[in-house]
């Protein structure tokens, strides 16, 4: 019973073989993928495969890195498909200081008025951030995020800062980092917080788990995301499987 929560399987490293990839990941027990979009070609895509794929959700957004790049009418779009019945999120959304392609001035109003849209149709968020941690926490505040709440996707901060998520009605997810040997944060943070407070991903075809690592990244590798973070915690494989599970359905709204 495990849910990817962060799939990219709208990327064209699928290109070719999207079809094998998904059943590779029905046969290694996934049940449930949200595949996030983050600008037109890749939200158009994601719906695409909703409608190929009873199992598979989508999660419509716009990537901070390409702010600059959003206009009027793709905030209306994600406005309208916000509302088909297979859209469970907006996101991914958030700020990226690490690449200077969109000012962040511009990230951060781009930012602003999705979440103000998250409020208006009700739905969570998928939160993007990289090294931007403080202006992400100040702005989520200000935004009164708490009311929708969502997910802090591939989450590297501390403990401290997990806390604080927490509080604002967030969900941390894991991805492939918790299962390097040298990722001390996201250790430390997966044996701190209690199961109910998280959810497992791929974002693939990105951040591939050992013993992977340095390969394109597919859902049914989630499997050793949930191996690691039962290992932290001393519990079994099955149970943070179904309680991250758990997590994402009730997050998402999803009742099947």
């Amino acid at each position: 019973m495990l849910f990817d929560t962060h799939a990219h399987l709208n990327a064209t490293q699928y290109s070719e073989d999207v079809e094998e990839v998904i059943r590779r990941a029905k046969d290694e027990g996934v049940s449930y993928i949200v595949v996030v979009g983050f600008d037109r070609p890749t939200i158009l895509r994601a719906i695409e495969l909703t409608e190929q794929y009873d199992f598979i959700y989508a999660a419509v957004g716009w990537h901070p890195v390409d702010a600059i790049d959003m206009t009027h009418e793709d905030l209306q779009m994600i406005e309208q498909l916000a509302a088909h019945p297979k859209v469970v999120a907006l996101g991914e959304m958030g700020l990226d200081y690490y690449w200077d392609k969109s000012p962040k001035d511009v990230q951060k109003q781009v930012f602003r008025k999705q979440i103000a849209l998250a409020k208006k149709v009700k739905l969570p968020i998928i939160i993007h951030n990289r090294e931007a941690t403080a202006d992400i926490l100040e702005i989520l505040k200000e935004e009164n995020a708490k009311e929708v709440g969502g997910i802090m996707h591939c989450f590297t901060g501390s403990v401290e800062v997990a806390k604080q998520c927490i509080d604002m009605n967030f969900y941390l997810s894991f991805g492939g980092p918790v299962t390097f040997k040298n990722a001390k944060k996201p250790k430390e943070v997966a044996k701190e917080i209690p199961l109910e407070h998280l959810l497992i991903e791929t974002d693939c075809p990105y951040l591939t788990p050992h013993p992977f690592r340095g390969k394109r990244n597919e859902p049914s590798y989630v499997k050793y995301v949930a191996e690691a973070i039962a290992e932290l915690k001393g519990v079994s494989f099955e149970e943070v499987a179904m309680k991250t599970c758990e997590n994402a359905k009730k997050l998402f709204g999803i009742n099947c």
